[in-house]
Formats: structure tokens, C-alpha cells, sequence
């Protein structure tokens, strides 16, 4: 069975992200992993801030940002192959690889994708789970949310406002998972039924 992980931009100047890719290529389950847009990301909101570009403009500009995290990440673990579309990450699959999904080209002009800073790449994910029809959603962040229901995630901030909407959207099982809980991660993420 198919999961889509959601590895959180923020976890990108922890100690633990090696261990986190390590722990993510042990995992008994085929998996996409879905970057987050970390420090590229804030670039892009100071960007917005200082230029005033339309929020159109900076959805696109974050989606690149999460490819720039996407790069960094298959650079530091051999194994984790760029893939940026369904035949892409079918092939990657196929031959044993983990592909690390480059959002952009599937959702710039997708029209059930709002072109705001209302969606982050955790409604990315939610969505590719969707359309990839995955068994399960992972989100990892850098600590675990007290409440992991979807609505009051994105009330308390720790998911963007239209999480929510996608998380009804999506027929297989949520996990979020902290940073200090990622060695579980090769057992928890089967646990799909």
C-alpha cells in the first residue's frame, strides 16, 4: 500500500534529519515523500512583504520551495530520486526508489488548489494522497500536536486553513508524527488499516 509522507520545512536544521531519511527509506510501505518549503519558504514570505507580489505569485514562488527542500533532501540521501508526476513516481517505485514529489508542474493550474498562502504543503500532500489514491498521510513535524484533528490542527495553527477540507477529501488514515518520535517511523507507517 501506497503512503504519502509530509516531511516538515522545518525540520531541515534539526540533528535528526538524517535519521529521519534513514528511518523514512527502512519503512515497510512504498511511500512519496512531500517536502516542506522551510527556510526557502520564509524566503518567499519576505519577498511577498518587501516587493508586495500577488499572493498567486508567491504560492508558485513557495511550491519552488519546497522543490529547492526536495533537491537538498535526495542530495543527502541516496536512494531519494526528484519525481513530478504520477508516471514519475510510478517509475521511482517501481525500480526501488523513493521519490521525493516536486509539486509544482501537478498543482499550479489545479483548480481545486486555492493560489494562496491558505495552502502549505500540508494540503499539497493531502491532496497528492488524494489524487495518488494512498492508503495513508504522514505528517512529520517538529513536535507532536497535542489535538491531531484536522480542524483544530489548523486552528491551533500547526496545519494551513484548507487542511482541513482535504483531510474529509482523503479516504485513508492520518498520522502526524513529531520529530522525536521519527525512530518509530518504520513501524508506524504500515499501520495503515
Amino acid at each position: 500500500m501506497l503512503g504519502v509522507v509530509k516531511l516538515g520545512g522545518s525540520l531541515h536544521g534539526v540533528p535528526g534529519l538524517a535519521n529521519c531519511l534513514d528511518a523514512l527509506a527502512r519503512a515497510d510501505q512504498e511511500i512519496v515523500l512531500v517536502p516542506g518549503g522551510g527556510p526557502f519558504a520564509d524566503t518567499v514570505r519576505l519577498t511577498q512583504k518587501r516587493y508586495g507580489i500577488s499572493d498567486a505569485a508567491a504560492h508558485h514562488m513557495a511550491m519552488l520551495a519546497m522543490e529547492q527542500y526536495a533537491h537538498l533532501l535526495c542530495d543527502l540521501k541516496p536512494g531519494l530520486v526528484p519525481a513530478d508526476s504520477p508516471d514519475t513516481i510510478d517509475r521511482a517505485l517501481r525500480q526501488g526508489l523513493t521519490p521525493v514529489w516536486l509539486p509544482s508542474g501537478m498543482c499550479r493550474q489545479a483548480p481545486d488548489i486555492p493560489q494562496d498562502w491558505s495552502v502549505s504543503s500540508d494540503s499539497l500532500a493531502a491532496w497528492l494522497a488524494i489524487r495518488l489514491s494512498a492508503a495513508s498521510l504522514t505528517l512529520i513535524k517538529y513536535e507532536h500536536p497535542a489535538d491531531t484533528d484536522p480542524t483544530a490542527m489548523a486552528a491551533a495553527g500547526w496545519v494551513d486553513e484548507t487542511f482541513p477540507a482535504f483531510a474529509r477529501r482523503f479516504g485513508g488514515t492520518l498520522h502526524v508524527l513529531g520529530v522525536h518520535e521519527i525512530c518509530a517511523m518504520a513501524t508506524r507507517l504500515p499501520q495503515t488499516a
